[in-house]
């Protein structure tokens, strides 16, 4: 155990997954998480669209799409978190563990058990997106934009508050100076903290690359660029760090483990929504009829 702690940092124990307790009641990190990073995509999705020159292309346009006003934003807030909740807790059971829902199709319910998966809950959020454009009226990929510019905020707010506090999701034995000791790890093996590398990656290095497509290069412009940009660069990025990462459950599809396997879709898929919205021409803006300053 000595040579193990000098080569390794030990979790620290200051380190609580509650903020705080009173008796039997308890207040999470990790599900505190979900509402600070899904409001901070909120007001950022806010002030980028009070921002007018974001929106006014260059050259001919297509036409006109609407900029989400405050009241879609609050209301696709509510909708996102739905999204993820409830997809986020099938793709858990339905992705990584059927052959418990096989056994007993209410494990799908036990949510007291734990268990979200990323996958899921991104599936969760493009059919709100798909419902929120549909019921309103909206540009579909206007608002997949909107959601995409501020996920990494959420992402970044889940890996850190949630997935490394609750020492969870931990990465594989190393022998690397930053390498922790999990509590949550039997082996108490020196493991890599790949909940921070995703944090990182996912979450301030992909918010980074779109704030630059959006402010530089202004590709809110052309609905879907945005988009694609998340799609692809988290599919990447999580590939990367399934190198470092234990793997869910068991593998498949050969050296591919689930992480990559239902990643590798979304650099596709992102990739062909990036040069199918870049070939078309953009839009100019339109602010929703009330409020426009509150935009």
């Amino acid at each position: 155990m000595i040579i193990t702690l000098i080569h390794a940092i030990p979790f620290p124990d200051w380190i609580s997954p509650n903020v705080f307790s009173i008796g039997n009641f308890s207040v999470k990190w990790y599900g505190l998480s979900y509402i600070a990073g899904l409001f901070a995509a909120y007001l950022y999705a806010k002030n980028v669209c009070s921002k007018k020159e974001l929106w006014i292309p260059a050259g001919i346009t297509r036409g006109s799409a609407l900029i989400p006003n405050k009241k879609l934003l609050e209301d696709m807030m509510f909708f996102l978190l739905l999204g993820i909740i409830v997809g986020g807790r099938i793709g858990s059971v339905l992705l990584y563990t059927p052959e418990r829902f096989l056994e007993n199709p209410l494990f799908l319910f036990k949510i007291w058990e734990g268990g979200m998966a990323f996958h899921g809950g991104f599936l969760g959020v493009c059919v709100a997106v798909w419902w929120l454009a549909r019921s309103r009226k909206v540009e579909l990929w206007r608002l997949a934009d909107m959601a995409a510019i501020g996920a990494p905020l959420g992402i970044f707010a889940v890996r850190l508050f949630g997935n490394f506090v609750n020492q969870e999701l931990y990465g594989r034995p190393t022998d690397v100076a930053w390498a922790f000791i999990f509590h949550t790890d039997q082996l108490s093996l020196p493991r890599h903290p790949s909940q921070l590398y995703e944090a990182a990656l996912e979450g301030i290095a992909l918010w980074f690359i779109i704030r630059i497509a959006t402010h530089k290069f202004k590709v809110l412009t052309k609905p879907g660029i945005a988009a694609g940009i998340f799609f692809a660069g988290y599919g990447v990025f999580r590939i990367f760090v399934e190198f470092f990462r234990e793997p869910d459950n068991i593998q498949q599809f050969g050296p591919l483990t689930r992480g990559m396997s239902y990643s590798l879709p979304m650099v596709i898929i992102g990739l062909a929504i990036i040069v199918w919205a870049s070939r078309r021409p953009p839009v100019a803006p339109k602010r929703m009829g009330d409020e426009a300053e509150q935009a």
